[in-house]
């Protein structure tokens, strides 16, 4: 990636001149099936400018997950600069909504005079906080149908886009293909060092590069930075498939250790989340500072629920070192409480 970054022909990318932004901008539209892409510094600002491009009244509203990423992580964006309301819809447990609930949530046009119009629906792929699980092309399908019957839009939050991909053995433009615009990440697990690109129409994404020259994305010489993402997109979705085996070799083991609990079935690409079990003398904070001393890096997501994400440059020799750091953790638990009694 550095060498790719050291040699990228550059020009002037907020004049739409940067040869190499334009190329990784095209192939990933490609790939998405989509006319035309925007390079975008993070997932979080093409979240935000694919929710204001949709919702360009303010006032409008957006049905999202009440556990999705947008909804959480953001900072409120939407509501904050662009003043749309969200209207949040249960999260189940595989990340989907309730068809029927979304529905339920969409305001009726004939009360326009007291509530927010509605005029997107959001979806996340692959859900990161119900542990990565993946939608389903018929899944996004029926909510694709579902915006069109209203006269809706359909925004995918794809950070992880191509993980569900190669978790469910379905092409990337399939399981976006009922999507307006898809915001895409390149870095998390493709590894690269920065950046998402924004996919939709052409009229989409015209709208989308004003936006971003508005929020201060616009960043002149960019190919430097698509280079390296160029080379995420090109070596590493081939490696997706390993961080999923190696994600659940290393729930299976963890459910082994006493005091834990995982949910194996649910690890279906590269997250995991665990519980440490009441009893335990153990706390997630406590945990976290212990697996540190040893160089595994997890993150607390409460009191006694943890959260671990791989990437290709974790090995299973890597995978059964952390598990051994684990059992030694316990084990030290263990011990200190028989000395205690």
């Amino acid at each position: 990636m550095r060498a790719a970054m050291a040699t990228a022909e550059v020009d002037d990318d907020v004049l739409g001149a940067d040869p190499t932004a334009v190329r990784l901008e095209s192939e990933v539209a490609t790939i998405m099936g989509k006319e035309a892409g925007l390079f975008v510094p993070s997932g979080t600002m093409g979240n935000l400018i694919s929710v204001l491009v949709h919702c360009d009244i303010r006032g409008s509203e957006v049905i999202l997950g009440d556990n999705s990423h947008i909804h959480i992580y953001e900072n409120g964006g939407i509501s904050t600069i662009g003043g749309v309301h969200p209207r949040p819809v249960k999260n189940n447990d595989d990340g989907t909504m309730e068809i029927n609930s979304i529905e339920a949530a969409i305001r009726d046009p004939r009360g326009e005079i007291v509530y927010p119009t509605t005029r997107l629906i959001c979806l996340e792929n692959s859900h990161a906080n119900t542990g990565g699980r993946c939608l389903s092309a018929d899944y996004t399908d029926k909510v694709g149908e579902l915006a069109k019957k209203h006269g809706l839009k359909l925004h995918i939050d794809g950070a992880r886009i191509f993980n569900a991909s190669v978790a469910l053995g379905v092409p990337v433009n399939r399981l976006v293909q009922a999507a307006d615009s898809v915001s895409v990440c390149l870095s998390k697990g493709l590894g690269a060092p920065v950046g998402s690109v924004i996919v939709g129409s052409k009229s989409f994404i015209s709208k989308a590069r004003r936006l971003r020259k508005t929020l201060g994305g616009g960043m002149r010489q960019l190919g430097f930075i698509c280079a390296a993402a160029f080379v995420a997109l090109k070596e590493n979705v081939a490696k997706l498939e390993g961080d999923h085996k190696k994600a659940k070799m290393l729930a299976e083991g963890l459910n082994q250790i006493k005091g834990l609990r995982v949910n194996v079935a649910a690890v279906e690409t590269n997250i995991i989340y665990f519980d440490i079990l009441e009893g335990s003398k153990l706390t997630a904070e406590k945990l976290y500072k212990n697996l540190e001393e040893h160089g595994v890096l997890v993150m607390p997501e409460g009191p006694y629920r943890m959260r671990i994400v791989l990437h290709h440059q974790i090995s299973s020799s890597d995978v059964q070192y952390t598990l051994s750091c684990f059992q030694q953790a316990f084990n030290g638990v263990h011990e200190e409480n028989g000395n205690q009694v």
